[in-house]
Parts: C-alpha cells; structure tokens; sequence
C-alpha cells in the first residue's frame, strides 16, 4: 500500500468543533467484516455488540495542560510552547514544540503567567521544529507541576479553530482516564459516558487497562509515498498484569477482544508474547501498523473517523480491509458524519 491509497476530498464541515452534546449520544457506524455490512446506530448502541466475558481494551492515559502561552525576553512576542515530553525532572528539561519557531534561538528566555512567575530558557534546537528548554524554577517539583498546570491549556488539536471553553477541561478526557503523560486524547474512548461503562459492567464485560501516552507523533503527516518508510515517534507504555490477564483469558476463551481507539490497539500489538498472548510491558513503543497486517489481540475495535493519509486511517485499512473502509468512509460524508478528535464513532467486528 501506498500514500497515495489513503486520500480523499474530507469536507471541511466535517471537522468536529465540539463534542456531541451528551458522551453516549455520538452517532455510530457499526461495520462487520465478515458480512461486509454497514449499519448506523448511536454510540451507546454499543452494548447490543458484546456478551459477557468479552473484554474491552481501554487506554487509561490523562491528558495533560500541555499548552503555554509566553512572551520573549526584550521584544514581548507572544510565543505558544506545546510540551511534548518531561526529559529530566530535576533539571526541569523538557521537549517542546514552539510556534512561531522562527523567532526563537538558544539562549533566549521566555517569560510566562501575568506576572512572569515562571522563566524557561531555551538550551537546545533538537529538530527544525522541537526545542529543549530548561524551566527556571526555585520552588518544590510538586510545585512546579502544580505551576504547569495552572498555566497550561488543554491541547485541543489545530484543526479546532475555536478558543478552549471551560467544558474542553472536562470533555477532551475519557472518564476512565487516570494516568497523566498524554499530550492528546485517546478520542474514541471520549464516547463512554459512565452511565454506559456501568451497564456494560452489568453485563458482564471485562475492562482491561493499559497505558499509551500519545504524543503529537500520532498526527504527524506522513511524508513518504512508500509506507515501509515512515518512523513513528516513541510514545511511553504501561501495560501491567492485571490487563495481561484479562486479554489472555478472552483470547483463549476465543471471546471478543475489542480495543478502544488506535492507541489501544498499537499498545497490545506492541506487546504479543511469540504464542500470540499478550505480555506485561513498560517501555516505549514507536509502532506503525499499515495494510498488510495480522492482528494477534484484537478481534474488534473502536475507533473515531480520521483525516486523509493519517496513520490511524491506515491501521484502521489493515483492520478491516481498504476497500471496506473506503466504502465505510464514503458513506460517512454522504450520511453526515462527524470526523476526528470530537467527531462520531465506527465499531469493526
């Protein structure tokens, strides 16, 4: 497969600015491999799709407030500073995107907060657009995350034109979200509401927890035509016993074994013992699943539209097949259906 396979015109009243009014009501698309059939229904629908015993792959991570707002030292140019990844915490050195990047060199300070409470200094051009910079503070590192976090925005993604609105806090994290590191939502896991996970629970479904912090590497465009060639960038995973024993039991039970969103399943595939169980994990993974593929763990998954030649769109392809897909996709625009980070849902069984 190539890039090229994985365009198409996306309308830009597509792009989901806000989430669905309530978390269960997104509207779902439910494709079933083997019938090679399309069905529309709502997301909390979702239940009349698992028995008891089947198990639902949930990506625990939290995002952080990973968006600063600051001013350059003597010229007062207001500088945006994402951060991407902590990389020393008693130096307080971390990864960071800056934008404008142009206007930022080594050595130069930025000032954040109304009254400049916290000083970062830039030390290192890591890549064209990256940066590391060194944050300058005096006070406890309990403090200085507390800091952060009052400074910080919620990092809605780009395509989101809109200010941050004080619901984004809430509604751009997965209830189930507990582990904080993630500087983007895993977004299908935003169509849970509680209400549903407690009726599923009802039911009888598992839920087993693992950890992927997603990093902006997940949207970096893929430059390549041949795929083989793409890199991913590293991205941190946790994925502890409990987890590993819930999925194994399912699998040899030849239950459903459904992960939730691209992350979740880049995090057990990240982890397939040489028997095709899943293994105990912690470490990083920079893994890129693009047609052909053989899935080991999952069976079905759930997972957001995404935008053209993105690499969710391409493990999506591998999963339920390209031509599929497209035909999924095709009647998504043509019916109305929300894409992206706040958009509608798609289950593959």
């Amino acid at each position: 497969m190539k890039l090229s396979h994985f365009g198409f015109e996306l309308p830009e009243e597509r792009l989901a600015e806000y989430p669905a009014e309530n978390r269960d009501e997104s509207r779902l698309m439910v494709l079933n491999r083997k019938e090679q059939t399309i069905e529309h229904k709502m997301f909390k629908d979702v239940i009349d799709y698992f028995d008891e015993d089947d198990v639902l792959v949930l990506n625990n991570t939290k995002v952080f407030p990973a968006r600063l707002f600051g001013n350059k030292e003597k010229t007062g140019a207001r500088i945006e500073v994402f951060l991407l990844r902590e990389l020393n915490e008693e130096q307080r050195l971390w990864d960071v995107l800056v934008d404008p990047a142009r206007k930022i060199r080594i050595g130069n300070k930025l000032y954040f907060g109304d009254d400049d409470t916290l000083v970062a200094e830039v030390i290192d051009n890591t890549t064209s657009r990256g940066r590391t910079l060194r944050f300058l503070y005096d006070g406890s590192y309990r403090e200085f995350r507390i800091k952060l976090n009052e400074l910080g925005e919620t990092p809605l993604p780009k395509y989101i034109k809109r200010d941050v609105e004080p619901e984004d806090e809430e509604r751009y994290q997965t209830i189930f979200a507990k582990n904080e590191g993630a500087v983007a939502a895993p977004t299908a896991g935003l169509h849970f509401s509680k209400h549903l996970l407690k009726r599923l629970e009802i039911k009888g479904v598992n839920f087993a927890e693992v950890t992927l912090h997603v990093g902006l590497g997940t949207f970096n465009p893929v430059e390549v035509e041949d795929l083989s060639k793409h890199k991913m960038d590293s991205e941190e995973l946790k994925i502890g016993p409990e987890a590993v024993k819930i999925v194994n039991k399912g699998l040899k039970e030849k239950r459903r074994i459904c992960a939730v969103g691209t992350t979740a399943v880049r995090a057990v595939e990240s982890a397939v013992s040489t028997n095709g169980e899943l293994n105990e994990f912690d470490g990083w993974t920079n893994k890129f699943i693009f047609p052909p593929y053989d899935f080991s763990i999952p069976n079905a998954m759930i997972t957001n539209f995404h935008t053209p030649k993105s690499t969710l769109l391409m493990m999506v392809s591998a999963f339920a097949g390209h031509d599929f897909v497209k035909r999924a996709y095709d009647e998504a625009i043509k019916e109305g259906y929300n894409f992206y980070s706040y958009g509608d849902a798609m289950l593959i069984i």
